[in-house]
């Protein structure tokens, strides 16, 4: 499906914003949260790129499961080892676990719901800490109200991740064609959420 000019410009936006906060948005953190939502905000620049240049088909693509998967194991990394220092080595752990074994149940021929488990579980962790986290610490006053913005966008990259998850899985909760045109607003938004929250956290 070619993506219409007003969708395009969605995804331009998307793509901008993401660079914005790779460039500016992340200076004078630790090493390794900057690492993580470098590589986090890189891959949804390079995705929102590919998206306007190759059509929104490619989301069909099996490539798109691994790679989307990166997304919410590094940002949510970030804020794990920025907020949550006691957990930041077993976080660690589940990430480069999590990431590995959605990579082989997704290169390998399996047969089953191994490949849907892991994907679910890992994706599911990562969603609920981006989620979460900023909501709770702006909750209680440990983060500046705007902060909870950013669980906001985690709250959005869960309900594309749940519409791409039943679009590849053949059942999709409302139409393909829907879900395609509704994706790369969902993506300004959570991409425009992380970059507030970030900013006003």
């Amino acid at each position: 499906m070619k993506a219409s000019p007003l969708l395009r410009l969605f995804l331009l936006l998307a793509a901008l914003l993401a660079a914005w906060q790779v460039a500016v948005g992340i200076e004078g953190l630790e090493r390794v949260p900057v690492l993580a939502y470098t590589i986090g905000f890189g891959v949804l620049l390079v995705a929102c790129l590919l998206l306007i240049i190759l059509g929104l088909d490619v989301l069909e693509s099996p490539v798109v499961v691994i790679v989307s998967t990166v997304i919410p194991l590094s940002l949510s990394l970030g804020l794990v080892w920025e907020r949550l220092a006691a957990w930041r080595t077993p976080y660690l752990l589940f990430v480069l676990g999590g990431f590995l074994a959605v990579l082989l149940t997704r290169s390998l021929p399996l047969k089953g719901r191994l490949p849907v488990i892991v994907l679910t579980v890992v994706h599911g962790v990562a969603g609920m800490v981006i989620f979460l986290l900023p909501s709770v610490l702006a909750a209680q006053g440990a983060a500046r109200p705007g902060f909870a913005l950013v669980g906001l966008g985690g709250a959005l990259i869960g309900l594309g991740g749940l519409l791409l998850s039943f679009l590849k899985a053949g059942r999709p909760i409302v139409p393909r064609e829907t879900i395609l045109r509704i994706l790369p607003a969902l993506l300004l938004l959570m991409t425009a959420a992380f970059v507030a929250g970030f900013a006003l956290a």
